[in-house]
């Protein structure tokens, strides 16, 4: 295992340009833990919620990634009040599909109009005229996939959308999304434990579509005393979450890990992972272990 040292670790990481014309540092940050317990409410301190913000930044960070549903809106706003006039290369990419009826409940909501209205809210609430990313939290089996994603389509006509993703989808539906329009990321649940999606990755890898595995860090038995990473992490003087996110990063040129945390000790440690390249024996150790 060697070291990439560099001021700014998340740099470390490589870039990817999302939609071809956004170029970001591939480790990013995900906000959704700014919250309250249950992803509901402000978090009990506010004030370390922006600290932790300002320093994702100062290591590199040039993609945060949110949603309306966070808080509801909390995580939004947070992000708007420690970071707002933005740098010229962050990159936020929000989401809008899953309304809230309080902590831990979750339900999709597609419908044209209240996509409309959750980016119009999300714009007032990052302070921006136009969305980096905007992407469908969830397909709304209620309703049409043409009339959610031609919803998000009109408002990239209408300039208020710059680039659309989708989230936890399956091939087939990112095929049929594809049809609909001009998809440039996925993000769905994916992580050296949990490969499920392994068929989504390997899609978006082949159309050169940014893939955001969320929940990126898990390890679950894998991280064990004693066990495959446990060992493999304190042979070089990592954690196993660093080494679970370096996986992702060597896994893919197309993967876009969002590692997210409210503190800022996990903050640095996270970013850390972009400095660690894998050897193809870890590499390969570490993808047989799960």
């Amino acid at each position: 295992m060697s070291t990439n040292l560099h001021a700014r670790p998340a740099a470390a990481s490589g870039t990817f340009a999302l939609g071809g014309d956004l170029p970001v540092h591939r480790l990013g940050y995900g906000a959704m833990q700014l919250t309250g317990p249950g992803v509901w409410g402000d978090p009990k301190d506010p004030d370390e919620a922006v600290r932790v913000l300002r320093r994702a930044v100062e290591l590199g960070v040039t993609f945060i990634d949110t949603a309306d549903s966070y808080g509801p809106f909390v995580s939004e706003q947070l992000i708007r009040k420690a970071l707002h006039p933005y740098a010229d290369d962050l990159v936020i990419a929000t989401k809008g599909g899953l309304t809230r009826g309080g902590p831990g409940d979750w339900r999709p909501v597609g419908r044209p109009e209240y996509l409309r209205q959750q980016t119009e809210l999300s714009l007032r609430n990052l302070g921006v005229e136009q969305i980096d990313l905007y992407q469908l939290h969830r397909i709304d089996p209620q309703v049409p996939l043409a009339d959610q994603l031609g919803e998000l389509v009109l408002l990239q006509q209408e300039g208020k959308i710059r680039h659309i993703g989708v989230s936890q989808v399956s091939v087939e539906e990112l095929r049929q999304a594809r049809e609909i329009a001009t998809i440039v990321s996925v993000q769905n649940l994916y992580n050296l434990a949990n490969r499920a999606d392994e068929d989504v990755l390997e899609y978006a890898e082949q159309e050169n579509i940014a893939f955001i595995p969320w929940f990126p860090i898990a390890t679950g038995e894998l991280a064990r005393p004693g066990g495959p990473l446990d060992a493999i992490a304190k042979e070089n003087g990592a954690t196993p979450a660093q080494l679970a996110l370096a996986w992702l990063l060597r896994r893919s040129p197309v993967v876009l890990p969002i590692p997210g945390t409210s503190s800022i000790a996990h903050l640095e440690e996270n970013t850390d992972a972009a400095r660690i390249t894998l050897t193809d024996k870890e590499f390969e150790a570490l993808s047989a272990a799960a």
